[in-house]
């Protein structure tokens, strides 16, 4: 191998590990099995919210994982991996939501493991946050919430105003 591909891999890997340093949540899949329209759809909805994925040799995965400082996921580097991430901070759930989705339409998606925050996370506790509602459904959750005492009060009101009519009459 010359030197100029070695130095190109090695640039790739550095690269690969900044970006992995940066992400808040890292999950690992195995995606063998899915269409390539499968596969380009699947990419599509994470691109659309701010989710990268990419397929990585297993070696160079191991090396940008020290690199950046990452400890744990090395038994999931094993057969054909991607790795799907975000640095979006605002909602890390995402990543976790969009592939579980993904894993429950198609049998051939296994999602491995991850990292969310610096923390390692098991298949099952991914699962779990995928159930969470995202950030919008929250907000718009917590809007509701906030809403309806002051919907009950004007329920009450208007069926006090009601007797009243039905009363003058």
């Amino acid at each position: 191998m010359s030197k100029a591909a070695i130095a190109e891999k090695e640039k790739f890997v550095d690269a690969f590990a900044e970006e992995l340093k940066a992400a808040k949540a890292i999950l690992i899949i195995n995606y063998l099995g899915l269409t390539v329209e499968e596969v380009t759809n699947m990419r599509k909805e994470l691109r659309e919210n701010d989710v990268n994925m990419k397929v990585v040799k297993n070696t160079y995965l191991r090396r940008a994982a020290a690199k950046a400082g990452i400890e744990g996921l090395d038994e999931t580097f094993v057969g054909p991996t991607a790795v799907i991430y975000t640095d979006n901070a605002d909602d890390i759930t995402e990543p976790a939501r969009i592939v579980s989705k993904y894993e429950d339409d198609y049998d051939v998606i296994d999602i491995k493991g991850g990292m969310l925050e610096g923390k390692l996370t098991s298949k099952e506790e991914i699962k779990e946050l995928a159930a969470i509602p995202g950030r919008e459904g929250l907000l718009s959750m917590l809007v509701s919430v906030l809403q309806a005492p002051v919907r009950n009060f004007a329920y009450a009101v208007k069926a006090v105003a009601d007797s009243k009519d039905e009363s003058a009459e």
